[in-house]
């Protein structure tokens, strides 16, 4: 398994891929921390030449559990996450999650705890996930006052989830020059072309049936093109400005999402897209931890 991400990992990067998300929270119990352990490695095994600093960009999200009450507790998660990648700096120490609608009095602890990662050089950036329109401007007039420039915002951005919250926050983000990093472009899979009527999945993705509209408008710009349905809701979300960051697990997914680089839709097929996912009744349920 861990050979099979390895082999993703060098194919990203001989490709020109040079920012990867993680978490201090990917990997549960003992194998908790694992997905930043498994990255540290990969980039160690990197050839001399193209060592994080040259070109490679490492964004880990920091979660935000209950005990971490202060800003030096999250100092800590930080160091923790460096000390599991064996780096000198993070490229982008983001907050996973906002606590303002369950434990609003640790919010601030927790922004004061980038603004710390930030002034000891343990990050080169800090950035934000899972942060609605209102609580996106406050954290940003706060780092601001602080001395400390947001660069990203991370949500739920793709033509599945592409409602009032997530085009208001993209608006900011283009407005205040804060990058948007997208996750689930794909919708869970639903926008990549293997779900069917007859093969349909669990949970959140039983909204299939009710997206024939925008999966057959897809499918027929793919043809088109010549491209997959996968690669064009991937060059959707860079012709909207976003950063995708689908998730991979082998070289196959990896080639079949590089392949949604290098060329770009045309803007009456962008509208033809946004029209047919408005047509469409079914849409992704939004992170629980997205404030508004």
């Amino acid at each position: 398994m861990d050979g099979d991400l390895k082999a993703t990992f060098d194919l990203a990067v001989e490709h020109g891929i040079n920012l990867f998300d993680t978490a201090d929270s990917y990997g549960t119990g003992r194998l908790n921390g694992q997905s930043e352990r498994l990255l540290g490695n990969f980039i160690r095994a990197i050839p001399r030449g193209r060592r994080v600093g040259d070109d490679i960009v490492i964004a880990t999200k920091f979660a935000a559990y209950p005990w971490r009450l202060t800003p030096g507790q999250f100092v800590k998660a930080c160091e923790a996450s460096l000390d599991r990648m064996q780096l000198k700096q993070i490229g982008i120490g983001q907050l996973h999650w906002s606590t303002a609608n369950y434990a609003p009095l640790q919010e601030r602890a927790l922004w004061d705890g980038l603004v710390a990662m930030y002034e000891k050089g343990l990050v080169r950036a800090v950035g934000v996930s899972n942060y609605g329109p209102k609580q996106l401007l406050k954290i940003y007039d706060y780092l601001k006052l602080r001395g400390v420039p947001l660069s990203s915002a991370q949500v739920q951005f793709s033509l599945l989830s592409y409602g009032d919250d997530q085009i208001e926050i993209k608006e900011i983000c283009d407005s205040l020059g804060i990058t948007l990093i997208a996750y689930s472009p794909l919708g869970l899979g639903m926008l990549t072309g293997k779900y069917t009527q007859s093969n349909l999945p669990s949970g959140p993705r039983q909204i299939l049936p009710k997206l024939d509209p925008l999966l057959s408008t897809l499918k027929e710009i793919a043809q088109k093109s010549g491209k997959t349905t996968s690669q064009v809701a991937i060059n959707w979300c860079i012709y909207k400005g976003a950063i995708p960051i689908p998730g991979v697990k082998s070289v196959r997914q990896a080639e079949e999402n590089l392949g949604a680089l290098g060329w770009r839709l045309k803007p009456d097929e962008i509208l033809w897209l946004e029209s047919a996912a408005k047509e469409s009744p079914g849409k992704m349920i939004q992170n629980v931890f997205q404030t508004r």
